[in-house]
């Protein structure tokens, strides 16, 4: 997920993609640790994009603050 696509969401939406790249992730690391994928790569990919989400989340979060500072 790029930096594009991510200032095209709103909050609400961004927290159900983290719900869904969390829940992604759980089942991954439970089929590798079954032996049944080689996802390593994947598991890097979700870990990028949940810190991505959860940047961008909180850079919303701070903007708001300051504007309600602002006032």
């Amino acid at each position: 997920m790029k930096k594009d696509k991510l200032s095209g969401l709103d909050p609400a939406e961004m927290q159900v993609k983290l719900k869904e790249i969390e829940d992604q992730n759980f089942q991954l690391r439970f089929r590798m640790s079954m032996g049944q994928t080689e996802g390593l790569r994947k598991i890097r990919e979700m870990r990028k994009d949940k810190a991505r989400l959860l940047t961008y989340l909180r850079s919303k979060e701070l903007k708001a603050g300051a504007v309600q500072g602002a006032k």
